[in-house]
């Protein structure tokens, strides 16, 4: 997918820290290119011609938002939809560091071969250009919302009504719109209930693509210089951030070019806050 992804979308302009919120407008587009995608490559998963009468069909505001189905007469009801991929992009240099997505839905809605897939996405020139997908988070739907779930009850270490959850009163795969399929924390302040990321699920994934180079640099180190000045601190402390960076770059061995186009990125954000 991530190699087919194509989109008219050409961003320039905007606020390197303001990036994330690019997620959902470029959400739309990962959905539309998943489903052309996955349609017009029907050969590699449907080799043998027996689902020709299913294709896959984006859904509004309903769970999951891609179906494998079918509108053909004469189908069962328990048949007309094989599978479900519910789709979440993630801005690989958000300052966070890790998805902040929320994943609600109830495992009772999630049928054993549904999935979740989650993109993480970025610039083809680091803070503009057009976007492209990296190699996506997979995993089954109903075990990544019971993990979730585990998480909030017991795994956070909290008691009381801030470790419970109410389970969707939907109980089947599938549901029609406006059909309330999501799970709800009993107590939920800080609105953190639903974001995988936070419960380790995705902790190796995660790891994995922040030693991915973007530009000869690995993704840790972008977000690293994006975080810096999403946090507004001054000078002097930006300065001594720089220099850490640039020392932990080089015990991890990033090669000499890696490591002159890190000197040049970190003497262009000098030059920024000179100017600011």
């Amino acid at each position: 997918m991530p190699s087919r992804f194509r989109t008219s979308l050409r961003i320039a302009g905007i606020s390197a820290t303001d990036l994330f919120t690019l997620n959902t407008p470029l959400g739309a587009a990962i959905e539309a290119s998943v489903v052309e995608n996955l349609n017009e490559l029907r050969d590699l998963w449907d080799p043998k011609h027996e689902y020709e009468i299913y294709s896959f069909v984006r859904q509004a505001q309903v769970f999951p938002d891609v179906r494998l189905q079918t509108t053909a007469p004469g189908v069962a009801e328990s048949e007309r939809i094989l599978m479900g991929i519910e789709l979440k992009g993630w801005f690989v240099l958000a300052k966070e560091g890790e998805p902040s997505f929320r994943y609600k839905a109830s495992p009772l809605v999630c049928a054993p071969q549904d999935l979740l897939v989650v993109f993480p996405w970025g610039l083809d020139e680091v803070i503009s250009g057009a976007p492209r997908l990296l190699r996506p988070f997979v995993e089954e739907a109903r075990y990544a919302a019971e993990h979730r779930n585990h998480y909030w009850e017991v795994l956070r270490g909290v008691t009381g009504d801030p470790a419970r959850v109410e389970l969707s009163p939907v109980a089947k795969p599938y549901p029609s719109k406006g059909a309330q399929f999501n799970d709800e924390p009993k107590a939920d302040r800080g609105k953190n209930f639903g974001r995988v990321a936070r419960g380790n699920l995705m902790t190796a994934f995660i790891a994995e693509l922040q030693e991915q180079p973007i530009s000869g640099i690995p993704s840790k180190h972008w977000q690293a210089f994006l975080r810096i000045f999403a946090e507004g601190v001054e000078a002097n402390v930006v300065e001594r951030k720089l220099l850490a960076m640039r020392e932990e770059a080089e015990k991890a061995g990033l090669t000499a070019s890696g490591l002159d186009a890190f000197d040049k990125i970190q003497d262009g954000l000098r030059d920024l806050i000179s100017r600011s």
